[in-house]
């Protein structure tokens, strides 16, 4: 689900002095210096063939790197949360009071007993009187069955997850060495995924800029208030926590960042201001009536509860 409106906000820089093109560079013992590879310029053929993408995140507790693709919601098998699930203890509780209602035994006196019959008989009744109105549906159903054709057609974020678990590697090295391991993941669905571990090195592990993302630095940036707001952190954060929330099954993230939610109307207004022109004149007029505090505080909790479900990978 990639969000369709994307806003890169460049910054000139000056360039320091440089030594002549003809001569390589030499460090302290005379020697050539190895530069890491700048983001943009590292062949991107290996990632367009496999449809994969390396993605790097900052989160409180630190930055790492992992995997993110898109496909087909049919094609993919969400990960399997009920591990995660069952380490939360409330839920662990709820599951264990609908154990034991399932387990009571229920007893049933005759005046019950034909009491349910004579109900069954009645249901019957309607059932067949209802047939007829049945007929005059299934052209509404042959609808519903089109929109879930085109659902499940619709392109949706699958990350490099295990068991309802992110995992991020704090160096291209420990998540290359991991692709190659053979150990158990939901990225090895994919068709592509063979080929990627056979050939990917750490030296093509470079996100792009727009694969890159500061989570840690949203609340402070939004508890700044509206002057100090940096759109293009705000509006890329939310399009990697909604893939995040999809991919990882947050529905509470879902639902805070869903359409008409006060960090949905955040995200709007933030998209809106960037784009110039009356559009942006009133988008900023929409920012001023966002609360910053109410914004950091959901973002505060969204960054919590996407940090909860990280495996971090050395």
């Amino acid at each position: 689900m990639r969000n369709p409106t994307h806003t890169e906000v460049s910054v000139a820089r000056q360039s320091p002095q440089r030594p002549d093109a003809d001569e390589p560079e030499l460090d302290a013992t005379d020697g050539p210096v190895e530069t890491a590879p700048e983001r943009g310029t590292i062949d991107r053929a290996l990632w367009d063939e496999v449809r994969i993408d390396p993605v790097e995140i900052a989160l409180p507790a630190g930055t790492g790197f992992t995997l993110r693709a898109y496909r087909p919601a049919r094609e993919l098998t969400p990960t399997d949360v009920a591990e995660r699930d069952s380490d939360d203890p409330f839920l662990a509780r709820r599951q264990v009071v609908e154990t034991e209602d399932e387990d009571e035994e229920v007893v049933i006196l005759d005046e019950e007993f034909a009491a349910l019959t004579a109900e069954e008989d009645e249901d019957e009744e309607k059932a067949a009187r209802r047939k007829g109105a049945g007929d005059a549906a299934d052209s509404t159903d042959d609808e519903d069955a089109e929109e879930q054709d085109e659902a499940g057609d619709e392109e949706v974020p699958l990350f490099l997850t295990h068991k309802g678990r992110l995992l991020l590697f704090k160096s291209p090295e420990a998540l290359v060495s991991f692709v190659r391991s053979g150990a158990p993941h939901d990225m090895s669905q994919l068709d592509s995924w063979n080929e990627l571990s056979e050939r990917v090195e750490p030296a093509d592990v470079v996100p792009l800029d727009e694969d890159t993302y500061e989570l840690d630095l949203v609340v402070e940036n939004l508890r700044g208030g509206h002057d100090t707001w940096d759109p293009a952190l705000l509006i890329e954060a939310g399009e990697v926590a909604r893939d995040v929330a999809y991919a990882l099954r947050l529905p509470a993230v879902l639902d805070m960042l869903s359409a008409g939610s006060s960090l949905d109307d955040l995200d709007e207004a933030l998209r809106a201001s960037v784009n110039g022109g009356i559009g942006g004149f009133f988008g900023r007029r929409r920012l001023k009536k966002i609360g910053a505090q109410t914004a950091s505080l959901g973002w505060r909790t969204i960054v919590g509860k996407i940090s909860a479900v990280v495996d971090w990978r050395d």
